[in-house]
């Protein structure tokens, strides 16, 4: 039987169906959809980061990585155990909140389903009741219009007379009397199924994106940007110099509370989501906060894939020379662009170079720019160097440090004053940070600059045997070989 008013009738709406609901079934039997939702991001964590920390053990991609494991042992301030217990501290923080968020929701519902289609069909049929006064204020003659389409496109005319269908009406008869109701389109109904499961999902997750997206920006970039603030909480996560994949949630507790799991509740709250819902927002951002903690540039990973805020991206952010740029987490980039704190620099550190010819190779791709950070290094120079116009002048420890230990060296401008401020900030972390960080990074540099050469040399004596061997190819392979060891010649004769 279905819900029809005495407003309906005067509106000429459709009536909606009776429902009666009942509790949803869980995802998995014998698991409440509420408990699933705090244990899911955790498991997914864990699964994830193992995956990441077998390829490691394994050495199965060695070309796509970021940093050697030697960097790995060498550069970070803090032990693999010491990382292991506080990301459990801040996962036993986030079930009790994830526990008491669950709390502040209603049981999730169904058999309410095509009920809520029919209210999004009538709001379609409501909506069509604008058509035929914006038609007239084109001037257009809207009865004239419906008449001429009404033989070929009987719907097409009813959506111009503002939604009317007289040829669909269902009728009921009752103790001898028919009564004829409104019907709805197949079109209204298919756009209104679409609505309900697909279209308002997808922006209910598009909200929940942004907001977790700005509310850790500006957490974020005030942590970095407050010397207390960096010093008190947000250094502990940086003693991680080189990222790896369960290393993602080594925070401070409350940085880690604040942050990540406040900032997603929030978002979650904000965007409208029931629980299940919730429940894959919540996997999501756990994925991509491992994955952009891994270390690995992969070409073929979807989560690096789809936005450029990715592995490389924020590999940025761990280093000396970038600690205060690339500050936007988990999926998008837009606020470091839109207030000009990403980095400027391209890719300064030789040791991206491997991953990037590597990655390049993989996705047959020519175009020697291509950047593993997805910086420009042609921004340094034109862009406004606001907010690190005084980062230079404030570096005032910075030149305690010898130049030679101040490799890789960033391009003239905008990237050369956000390295002389991230550089301070490291020599402000007297604990976790200081001058050895810096003369550690520079080594590094310095090997993998050697490295390279000598592989640069490898590649142009494999070339010149190749060109002996293959006559015919002697011109385009010489003339290819050649160009990309200028490249990499061009690359050191700078530094």
């Amino acid at each position: 039987m279905a819900n029809y008013t005495r407003s309906d009738i005067y509106l000429d709406l459709p009536p909606l169906p009776e429902y009666q609901t009942f509790l949803l079934p869980s995802l998995l039997p014998g698991i409440p959809d509420k408990l699933l939702t705090v244990v899911l991001p955790i498991a997914a964590y864990w699964v994830l980061s193992m995956l990441f920390h077998w390829i490691d053990t394994k050495d199965y991609f060695p070309q796509y990585r970021l940093h050697t494991p030697a960097e790995v042992s060498s550069r970070n301030k803090v032990s693999r155990w010491e990382v292991i217990r506080d990301v459990v501290i801040q996962q036993m923080i986030q079930t009790v909140v994830g526990w008491g968020l669950g709390m502040t929701e209603p049981d999730d519902l169904t058999g309410k389903e095509e009920y809520d289609v029919a209210v999004w069909a009538r709001r379609i049929r409501m909506a069509q009741r604008l058509i035929p006064t914006l038609l007239t204020l084109i001037g257009l003659d809207v009865r004239g219009l419906a008449k001429n389409l009404d033989q070929s496109y009987p719907v097409l005319a009813g959506v111009v007379l503002g939604g009317q269908y007289p040829a669909l009406q269902t009728t009921s008869g009752q103790t001898g009397s028919v009564a004829s109701t409104p019907a709805f389109t197949s079109w209204e109904k298919t756009l209104a199924s679409a609505l309900y499961w697909f279209i308002v999902p997808s922006i209910q997750y598009g909200i929940a994106i942004v907001v977790v997206d700005t509310w850790q920006y500006f957490l974020h970039r005030a942590m970095h940007m407050n010397k207390w603030m960096y010093t008190t909480f947000h250094s502990r996560h940086h003693r991680l110099y080189v990222p790896y994949a369960y290393g993602a949630l080594y925070n401070h507790p409350f940085e880690g509370f604040l942050l990540d799991t406040l900032g997603a509740s929030v978002a979650y709250k904000l965007a409208g989501m029931n629980t299940r819902q919730g429940m894959w927002f919540f996997t999501a951002c756990t994925f991509k906060t491992v994955d952009d903690h891994c270390g690995y540039a992969l070409p073929w990973d979807p989560l690096q894939r789809l936005t450029s805020n990715n592995a490389g991206y924020h590999d940025v952010h761990h280093q000396s020379w970038g600690i205060k740029t690339n500050f936007s987490q988990p999926f998008f980039t837009f606020w470091d662009r839109l207030l000009g704190t990403v980095w400027t620099g391209g890719d300064v550190s030789a040791r991206y170079e491997k991953a990037r010819l590597a990655a390049q190779k993989k996705a047959d791709q020519g175009d020697e720019r291509t950047t593993i950070t997805h910086s420009n290094v042609a921004d340094s120079a034109t862009q406004d160097p606001r907010p690190y116009q005084d980062d230079k002048k404030h570096a005032t420890d910075l030149s305690s440090i010898r130049l030679q230990d101040q490799e890789p060296f960033p391009p003239p401008g905008k990237a050369e004053l956000q390295a002389a401020g991230s550089r301070q900030q490291v020599l402000d972390d007297k604990k976790g940070g200081g001058p050895q960080v810096l003369i550690q990074e520079a080594a590094e540099e310095k090997e993998a600059r050697s490295l390279l050469r000598r592989a640069g040399r490898r590649r142009t004596a494999s070339s010149l045997s190749q060109t002996d061997s293959l006559k015919g190819l002697k011109d385009r392979v010489t003339g290819s070989m050649h160009g990309r060891a200028g490249v990499l010649i061009g690359m050191e004769s700078k530094r």
